[in-house]
């Protein structure tokens, strides 16, 4: 098999790179053994954490599929990192996080910074899923979380009757819990 003059079967072209572009699996696997951990490492430079072994199978994935376009007179590594940089790249396009300023979040370091920063993402989010309930349902999830009134409360304050705070409630958490969760799915 010829590849940019190079005969793939018979160069001096890397073993693992020869049997892969010859469709061996068992290249694939090896190849993965080799490079994987420096892929990962790559990976984890540009994507959130939680997102770093989808990035990598799916870049391995690619390499197999796109086999026949990897240039043997290159290092394989370069072909599969540029993968994993594309792979990287179309995952966080893929994502709409709201921006937030630097300025909020300069001095955050460490765990506890982390950790700020997720309840800012969250609560984002919560805000958005609120904003589409109907208002009867935002009302009372509001008072009862946000202004910690409890469900008797609510219903003196609304002037409503307690079993329609209870199934506004229950109503409004489950279609705020089931937006979040379809947000969290289109990301």
């Amino acid at each position: 098999m010829e590849y940019y003059g190079i005969d793939v079967a018979t160069s001096q072209v890397d073993e693992q790179t020869r049997r892969l572009r010859l469709g061996d699996e068992s290249a694939l696997s090896a190849i993965y053994s080799s490079h994987g951990p420096s892929v990962r490492s790559y990976v984890s430079r540009f994507v959130p954490a939680a997102d770093v072994d989808d990035v990598v199978q799916q870049t391995f994935i690619e390499v197999w599929r796109a086999r026949e376009r990897i240039d043997v007179t290159r290092p394989l590594v370069a072909f599969i990192l540029g993968v994993a940089r594309k792979r990287s790249i179309d995952l966080l396009r893929k994502r709409r996080h709201d921006v937030v300023d630097v300025s909020q979040v300069r001095e955050l370091v460490g765990r506890d910074g982390d950790e700020l920063l997720n309840q800012m993402v969250w609560a984002s989010e919560v805000q958005r899923g609120l904003a589409g309930l109907p208002e009867e349902q935002r009302t009372v999830i509001v008072l009862a979380y946000f202004e910690d009134l409890t469900q008797t409360e609510i219903a003196r304050r609304l002037e409503i009757p307690l079993g329609t705070v209870k199934a506004r409630m229950a109503r409004g958490l489950a279609r705020l819990a089931e937006r979040i969760e379809q947000e969290e799915l289109m990301l």
